[in-house]
């Protein structure tokens, strides 16, 4: 049993042998035939890979041959424009040395004449002295001998010829100076209507014609009754706080509030639409109200003025005086805004300022600061707006500028620059345009009878009107007594003397009539 196992598995393993002989065999021969077919691919792919990069030298040395002939192409071109920047260089030069020795040669004569006329001024200088020094000697003896025969000291005779001159030449005089003002007016007058111009087209305000009520709206009249309260409590109290009067009549649906003061106005005004609308009014909410009000209008008044002076462009300002621009809203001259007429002022004096080369910035600062007096005049009893806008902008450390143009605008100091100048044009321009302002009766009478007083005080004058709301003088003068020359002088007093005495927006046109009538009946 055993030696069958043996003689089985022994067949077995010989079996094996020879099986893995023969298959080694096989692979051997598979192995020699995949290595014959990969060398004859390389050697196929080395043959590719050298004619191509036969054709690629070939196409580089055609490139290098392109290139080289481009290169000594473009090198020709640029020897040959070389050649011709030179020659023209050396053209130049030659013309240049060419003028220069004309140009010496022209110095030269030049140079000869000016010392040949050197010579002769100075030869003539020599003669001229020697002419004088016998002109002089002649004089003198004529001096003396005319002091001998008229017994009079050459100063004596001299005073008498001068008044003798004076005399004949006064009418002479006046037409000259009739003349020169008409020259200069017209002159002057051409240059500030085009400085005008350009400033009032450049900047057009509108004005805010303020009133002495405020109108409130109700939903119903019922509310009324509320705003009076039990007694009239509630309508006392509001007036006590605010300081306005409230008027209800029986106009439906409305109540008027009325006060001068137009920040106590506007502040009433806005503290009973609140209470409106509300509801609850009574006298302790009324107090409520009215402080917080009060509270919001100074910031915003303080708010505005920093707008104002950020939007001109004035660099930083004291806090005190933003607060001052802020409550020009809240005051009027004769109808007109203040703070509208403030801004109107520093927009023209910045514009005039511009044209006539002055500084902007400045001019635009003391524009709007140029009233500011007005925001203290309720505060300050007695003081005018002028006084007390000096002193607030000195406390403050303003530019001189500043306060010259605040003394200046009312005649109370003399313009001393450019910008204080533009600052006065500009506010006559804003309060004399037709509709800014309204005056009262009585400063308006006040002010034509002034004028008329100072033209019937002059020698001369037969009648004096004023007209055209008191911006023109109608002067009619005696013709024997004044002359047609004297008429301009006689204007010129009368405008001065006007210009120093009465205060006026604007300016006022003097009108000096001479006429001669010869009167004869018939009979």
């Amino acid at each position: 049993m055993i030696n069958s196992l043996l003689v089985s598995g022994g067949a077995a393993t010989l079996g094996g042998v020879v099986g893995f002989l023969i298959s080694k065999k096989i692979s051997s021969a598979h192995f020699e035939l995949y290595t014959a077919q990969a060398r004859a691919k390389a050697s196929v792919i080395e043959a590719e890979a050298q004619i191509l990069l036969e054709r690629a030298a070939s196409r580089s040395r055609e490139i290098e041959k392109e290139a080289l002939l481009k290169y000594e192409d473009a090198y020709s071109r640029v020897k040959a424009d070389l050649s011709d920047q030179e020659a023209k260089v050396q053209q130049m030069e030659r013309d240049f040395e060419a003028f220069r020795q004309r140009e010496l040669t022209v110095i030269h004569s030049m140079r000869s004449a000016v010392d040949n006329a050197r010579l002769n001024l100075e030869r003539n200088g020599r003669a001229l002295e020697k002419l004088k020094e016998e002109y002089r000697q002649k004089i003198e003896q004529v001096t003396s001998v005319l002091e001998g025969r008229a017994a009079l000291s050459a100063q004596e005779a001299k005073l008498m010829l001068l008044e003798q001159v004076r005399q004949n030449s006064r009418g002479e005089l006046a037409r000259l100076t009739r003349e020169l003002d008409e020259q200069s007016k017209d002159q002057l007058k051409r240059k500030a209507d085009y400085i005008l111009a350009q400033a009032t087209s450049r900047f057009a305000g509108e004005f805010a014609s303020e009133r002495l009520i405020s109108v409130i709206h109700l939903e119903s009249d019922e509310l009324k009754g509320r705003i009076i309260g039990k007694e009239g409590r509630n309508i006392k109290s509001l007036e006590m706080i605010s300081g306005v009067d409230i008027i209800i009549d029986e106009t439906p649906n409305t109540i008027l509030v009325s006060s001068f003061n137009l920040y106590r106005r506007a502040i009433a005004t806005k503290t009973i639409q609140l209470l409106v609308e509300d509801g609850r009014i009574q006298p302790s909410r009324i107090e409520e109200i009215f402080q917080k009000v009060s509270d919001d209008f100074e910031e915003a008044i303080v708010r505005e003025g920093e707008e104002i002076v950020f939007d001109l462009g004035l660099g930083t300002m004291h806090p005190e005086l933003l607060r001052l621009i802020g409550r020009l809203r809240y005051r009027a001259s004769y109808g007109q805004n203040a703070l509208a007429h403030t801004l109107e002022v520093a927009h023209l004096a910045g514009l005039m300022a511009q044209e006539m080369g002055g500084d902007v910035r400045l001019a635009k600062r003391a524009g709007v600061l140029h009233d500011i007096g007005k925001s203290l005049t309720q505060e300050a009893a007695g003081g005018n707006h002028v006084d007390l806008g000096v002193e607030v902008c000195r406390r403050l450390g303003e530019d001189p500028v500043v306060i010259n143009a605040i003394y200046a605008h009312h005649g109370q100091e003399e313009i001393k620059s450019i910008e204080c100048a533009c600052v006065c044009a500009a506010d006559a321009l804003s309060a004399a345009r037709p509709g800014a302002r309204r005056e009262v009766l009585e400063s308006f009478l006040r002010r034509v009878s002034d004028i008329e007083e100072i033209a019937m005080q002059k020698f001369g004058v037969k009648q004096a009107y004023a007209i055209n709301a008191g911006r023109e003088v109608r002067v009619i003068v005696n013709a024997q007594s004044i002359s047609d020359d004297e008429s301009a002088l006689l204007a010129r007093e009368i405008a001065d003397e006007i210009g120093q005495k009465v205060q006026f927006p604007g300016e006022i046109k003097v009108n000096v009539i001479r006429e001669s009538r010869a009167i004869e009946f018939a009979r």
